[in-house]
């Protein structure tokens, strides 16, 4: 017997938001339309289709990954396993991004770099937002680099994407901008076994660094930006909650100035950096 949008939604095993998110997408309709019409039954395989992704969703499997997307900065990209999940938390160092890039050149007449780019959320943005700026993208991983490459094709932004560990295949590339959302969990957090973090490529979660607290990547990107940096230019990144204050250090020794933290819109500390200062200046 054919079961209706309505019973569908009360009797599924997951919140009724939830429930509706994957009905907009297996009917190709709007949450509007599923509301005024509760009534509307599904076919075979819409049901199939609706119950299977339910019960992927029972067994906590992210939504992101179900769906394929995630709204990000205010366009959809396509996300796979082989990809973090964009988070609001990531569009802090994008505005950043763009504010350093407002206040210190001319009109898209800047170089950037996005380190780990994994699904191009970070790189996209910034090309969305200016088309003419010169960017390239870097990640480790082939597999993210090719969801990347599909969202960049999607939205139609041109971006250069090289298969590099950080720095290792930049020769000496120099950039007026580099941001990075690197992995910054720490080796051994019980994070890593909880929520949508176990289904998430873990490369891009944690160093699996003992003993680093989760800065093995970021001292990394710290350490070697200055020889990619031009004079004036930024380093820009995302850390944890507990780590502005050991990135900040690691700036400073580094003999980067103008050091800033940035809090997320939860408040958290989430965007460190600082800039590079160009030859003779003190």
């Amino acid at each position: 017997m054919a079961t209706s949008i309505g019973a569908l939604i009360a009797e599924s095993a997951i919140s009724p938001r939830e429930t509706t998110m994957l009905l907009e997408r297996i009917l190709n309709t709007s949450r509007a339309s599923i509301s005024a019409h509760p009534e509307r039954f599904l076919d075979a395989q819409q049901e199939h289709l609706a119950r299977a992704w339910i019960q992927r969703r029972v067994g906590g499997e992210p939504m992101a990954y179900i769906l394929g997307e995630r709204e990000f900065y205010g366009v959809k990209l396509i996300v796979t396993p082989d990809v973090l999940i964009p988070r609001p938390e990531t569009e802090t160092l994008v505005e950043q991004a763009l504010a350093r890039l407002s206040k210190q050149y001319a009109p898209n007449a800047a170089r950037v770099i996005d380190l780990g780019t994994g699904s191009g959320a970070i790189a996209i943005s910034l090309a969305e937002q200016r088309p003419a700026l010169d960017i390239v993208a870097t990640d480790i991983s082939a597999k993210a680099l090719a969801v990347a490459k599909k969202n960049a094709t999607k939205l139609g932004v041109h971006i250069a994407f090289i298969e590099s560990d950080w720095f290792s295949q930049l020769a000496n590339e120099r950039f007026d901008l580099i941001v990075s959302n690197p992995p910054y969990v720490a080796h051994g957090d019980p994070h890593l076994s909880q929520g949508d973090l176990r289904y998430e490529p873990i490369t891009a979660l944690t160093d699996n660094a003992p003993n680093q607290q989760g800065l093995a990547c970021i001292r990394r990107i710290i350490e070697d930006a200055p020889h990619h940096l031009n004079g004036e230019g930024w380093l820009l990144f995302e850390h944890g909650y507990d780590q502005a204050l050991a990135c900040r250090k690691l700036l400073a020794a580094r003999g980067f100035v103008e050091l800033m933290c940035e809090p997320d819109l939860a408040g958290i500390p989430r965007v460190s950096g600082g800039c590079w200062p160009a030859p003779g200046r003190i």
